[in-house]
């Protein structure tokens, strides 16, 4: 049930992860149309500020469990590596009830108070001349908190199986270094010189 679960989640995850970053062929499409706009035919647009500042938004928020899914996170693991994987497993489920799930629990909890009264007023950007709406960008703050705790409990599922068993379970994306790509990278142009 647990490696199911672990699937699941990871599917959903790298998903929803794929999808959004889409959001920066957008981003970049926006931001063409504003230099084309403002200096080729001087009319410079009100709301493509506001719009990048949403499409940044929608991509950092929405990346969080895709990062967590993918372990692509930047992680402080000077000593935690040299752990045993039973120890490291340990650790994490210790540290993912502690730090966690209360904050992106709060993150979904408030975040749909936040975004149900943005809802419910139908509110604009207040430091926008266009004064662009941002209900609808609002709706990703629990989103984003609702999808961290799916994969959260993955990830606690995760280090129960590296307990139990001694092995971290694979994932579908495994996120790996730049180092480890060009050592890698290195070690077959090698083995091909001395073949």
């Amino acid at each position: 049930m647990m490696r199911s679960y672990i699937k699941l989640a990871d599917t959903l995850s790298t998903s929803i992860g794929k999808a959004f970053s889409w959001c920066i062929v957008i981003l970049m499409g926006g931001t063409c149309y504003e230099v084309v706009m403002a200096y080729a035919f001087n009319k410079p647009t009100l709301w493509n500020f506001d719009f990048s500042m949403q499409m940044y938004g929608a991509i950092l928020m929405m990346s969080g469990a895709y990062c967590l899914a993918t372990e692509s996170h930047v992680r402080g693991d000077v000593i935690y590596r040299l752990f045993k994987p039973r120890t490291q497993g340990l650790i994490d489920l210790v540290l993912y009830f502690i730090f966690f799930f209360p904050g992106v629990i709060a993150l979904a909890f408030y975040g749909y108070e936040y975004a149900a009264l943005a809802w419910k007023i139908k509110e604009t950007s207040w430091s926008s001349p266009a004064q662009i709406q941002i209900y609808m960008a609002k709706s990703l703050i629990p989103a984003a908190g609702i999808f961290l705790t799916i994969q959260g409990v993955a990830e606690v599922f995760r280090s129960i199986i590296c307990i139990q068993t001694g092995h971290w379970p694979a994932r579908m994306v495994v996120a790996e270094e730049t180092e480890q790509i060009l050592m890698r990278t290195a070690q077959d142009e090698d083995q091909k010189d001395v073949i």
